[in-house]
């Protein structure tokens, strides 16, 4: 410690010697000034180099003997890293397994798939107040999916829920309902209407709107008692000249002055109109509740209400004269809103917009738009050296979402060097309307959305094709929107051959199947994730079959539930091959995967 105790006193002394040097020393004469100037230079030099070394040493023996008090800790110089060996992992072959046992062993995808085609069937979640998610049960809420054992190894068209009542189309074309909007006193599937070869079927309020394989559309009340005590039309038969009276009632919904070999294909029907699609590109809309007639633009006919209908039935088809010379493709409905596509990529929206649903900014002044009016896709994409093309629509409540296929494209007078990935399609998914509850999926609550938004999680996504050798975006498959929540089921690369040929019989060899995401209001636990809380951007759910996930085993992985995609198997065991494939359905508050032809 001596040499820190002393280190001040020598800094002291050379202090006051500089001082008696530099400030008073005698002054020179004149003449002298010029030749001492520069030997007092260097003298000054030379104090401050004494003082910088008389610092450094003080300060370099308190650090010394201070981190023997201090225990600081001390420093050297370290080793070259070591370098990172790479290592491939093993083909997971578990001793006494067969190759299925052991695919079933290393991958839950496989395993999915696998038990997807074993046990076709019906699994629901959600709100279960009107016994739609557990037909028999009495719980309120099913929190995670479960299956419904009515459908066990059955094959369905089509499915639709609410909230109070649900239906679906069997394999055979009949007419299955459920619910107590349907019947308190009935706990299974019940069939309703059958024997008309029905296809698709979508809801309304309090009606069902069916579409036979022949374009007829059925529309028929929800209640058991309603149907039971409604009028009855005539029906014929195949035997000439003999008719009778039909079981339940029902109305058909014809439109009028159809084309030679026209009928309708498609239907989407909201809480009040239904959409009628035709195989010539014409689009129809019709009343679809008996409670209450279209009043919010949703029919897109301008000046059409109650009031002011012509004359006829009040769920008579009206054709959506706007649209004429346009050659419709597809359709969607919300709950006061509906949209339509044609095929040169072209969405047109009318109806509701105070949520902002129809794609423009809401107006307090017009809450509403009455007649179709084309979205201005293209600005979506300004400055950006693409050009966009909407492959889908798909609307449900007070939201809608489009997909858009965005093409790389030369500018006028872009430099030929910069013209690069030129043909290069991007896809992407864009939303627009009531957020509050995350249904967006944009990771923002917002309350009204006017301007589409794009949904980063589901846009500009691009895989490996390994069966082309080529890089392909990844485009939805299909979008299923509930009253507050939604889904999208991926079209990604998906391999179901594994172990039926010489080159996928390793026992490393695996199915998978398509992502399936979920995102939106959760308060009934619709989403299927086992919590209550919203969710904002779009998520994965855990596998349908947790049984027979835990037979296996624990797993070193988290596995998330894939879609099983259309193929080609043997059902039941009992030789009958059929072509089927998983589907997600987002009702009211419930939701649904189901096994579809």
């Amino acid at each position: 410690m001596k040499c820190i105790r002393f280190a001040p006193r020598i800094v002291n002394e050379v202090r006051r010697a500089s001082r008696r040097t530099a400030f008073y020393a005698p002054r020179p004469s004149r003449q002298r000034q010029f030749n001492s100037l520069t030997s007092q230079t260097d003298t000054i030099s030379t104090y401050k180099f004494l003082i910088r070394c008389a610092l450094g040493l003080g300060a370099g023996t308190a650090l010394y003997h201070g981190s023997k008090h201090l225990h600081l800790t001390e420093l050297h110089a370290e080793a070259p890293p070591t370098p990172i060996e790479f290592k491939l992992e093993k083909p997971r072959k578990a001793i006494g397994l067969s190759k299925e046992e052991n695919r079933d062993n290393i991958s839950s995808q496989h395993l999915q798939v696998k038990k997807s085609w074993e046990n076709p069937g019906v699994y629901a979640w959600g709100s279960n107040s009107g016994r739609v998610a557990a037909p028999d049960s009495d719980e309120p809420l099913i929190k995670q999916p479960r299956r419904i054992p009515f459908f066990d190894g059955v094959l369905l068209r089509d499915m639709k829920l609410d909230k109070n009542f649900g239906v679906a189309i069997t394999e055979g074309g009949d007419l299955l309902q459920w619910g107590t909007g349907f019947s308190s006193d009935v706990s299974q599937p019940t069939p309703t209407l059958t024997g008309k070869g029905l296809n698709s079927v979508t809801l309304s309020r309090d009606r069902i709107i069916a579409l036979a394989s022949n374009g007829n559309v059925y529309s028929l009340p929800v209640s058991q008692e309603d149907q039971a005590k409604g009028a009855k039309p005539t029906e014929s038969s195949w035997i000439p000249f003999w008719s009778s009276r039909a079981k339940i009632s029902y109305r058909l919904l014809q439109p009028q002055n159809m084309g030679w070999g026209e009928k309708v294909s498609s239907i989407s029907s909201g809480l009040e109109n239904a959409l009628l699609l035709t195989s010539s590109g014409r689009l129809f809309s019709a009343a679809s509740s008996s409670e209450d007639f279209p009043s919010r633009g949703e029919m897109g006919i301008p000046g059409l209400s109650w009031t002011t209908r012509p004359p006829g039935p009040y769920d008579q088809p009206h054709e959506i004269t706007t649209l004429r010379g346009f050659e419709i493709t597809a359709i969607a409905t919300g709950d006061f809103h509906s949209l339509a596509l044609d095929k040169e990529g072209r969405a047109f929206a009318f109806g509701d917009n105070s949520s902002g649903q129809l794609g423009f900014d809401p107006s307090g002044e017009s809450p509403y738009i009455d007649a179709p009016s084309l979205l201005p896709i293209s600005r979506l994409y300004s400055g950006a050296n693409l050009s966009p093309r909407v492959t889908s629509v798909s609307a449900g409540g007070s939201n809608s979402f489009f997909t858009v296929d965005a093409t790389r494209v030369a500018q006028p007078g872009e430099a030929s060097s910069a013209q690069i990935g030129l043909g290069r399609i991007t896809a992407d998914t864009w939303a627009s309307g009531r957020g509050i509850l995350g249904t967006l999926g944009t990771g923002r609550w917002t309350h009204i959305q006017g301007t589409p938004t794009k949904i980063k999680a589901l846009s500009g996504l691009f895989e490996f094709d390994e069966s082309n050798n080529t890089v392909v975006p990844v485009r939805l498959k299909r979008l299923s929107v509930g009253s507050t929540h939604a889904s999208a089921t991926m079209d990604n690369v998906t391999h179901v051959r594994a172990g039926t040929s010489s080159a996928t019989d390793s026992p490393n060899d695996t199915n998978w199947g398509a992502d399936v995401v979920w995102w939106g209001g959760n308060e009934n636990y619709q989403l299927g994730m086992g919590k209550r809380n919203n969710i904002a951007v779009p998520g994965y759910i855990a596998p349908l079959d947790a049984a027979a996930e835990k037979a296996v085993g624990k797993r070193r992985e988290e596995h998330r539930f894939q879609i099983t995609p259309r193929h080609k198997v043997n059902i039941n065991g009992n030789g009958r091959k059929v072509s089927m494939e998983q589907r997600v359905e987002c009702g009211r508050m419930v939701s649904a995967v189901y096994s579809g032809v």
